[in-house]
């Protein structure tokens, strides 16, 4: 709301164009929005070189796709498995990777959910639907000024056949969070 408010206040005395703002918007949720994080999981789903380099050095291995700049500079990759969930938070404010999550969504820049998801993960991930074993460790990072996060989230069963393109669909914004999985074959 506030920054709806600041919008119209600043549109009003003519600070800001609106279609100038609207073309901002459009170009985070379109073109520089989610898609870019689930090419950058299906490549390292299909391509055990790139997935060990995105391990290792994440904004590089990223940069190599073409996604960088701004909230995007240090990047770490986190890797789901059969034994480790990872999920992602800002505490402070909202710290988030937009070169490859794009706008980051409300329930993100939340008090609510800043400050549970650190006290109760498993709580707060079931109630985005998401119920992990109980012999499943949780791991809750902190993205910060200086280091923004990304969840590989673990290939779905049943992908042998689907190339890259394929497999970024069935990659989604909160499964690169940590709050979601990445969609079965049978779901996209």
């Amino acid at each position: 709301m506030r920054a709806k408010a600041l919008e119209t206040l600043l549109v009003g005395k003519g600070l800001v164009d609106p279609a100038a703002v609207d073309a901002l918007v459009d170009t985070f949720s379109n073109d520089i929005g989610p898609q870019n994080g689930a090419r950058v999981v299906a490549r390292s789903w299909c391509d055990p070189d790139y997935r060990a380099r995105l391990l290792a050095d994440a904004t590089s291995a990223i940069a190599e796709l073409g996604y960088s700049g701004m909230q995007g500079e240090h990047m770490v990759a986190v890797e789901n498995s059969d034994d480790v969930h990872n999920v992602v938070v800002c505490t402070l404010c909202s710290c988030y990777p937009w070169p490859v999550l794009g706008l980051p969504p409300v329930w993100y820049k939340s008090p609510e959910y800043r400050a549970r998801v650190v006290r109760e993960p498993r709580a707060v991930i079931a109630e985005f639907g998401l119920e992990l074993a109980d012999d499943v460790e949780v791991r809750v990072w902190d993205s910060t000024a200086e280091i923004r996060y990304l969840v590989v989230p673990q290939r779905p069963a049943g992908t042998d056949a689907l190339d890259e393109a394929g497999l970024a669909d069935l990659v989604t914004r909160d499964s690169m969070i940590g709050t979601g999985l990445a969609l079965s074959p049978e779901a996209d």
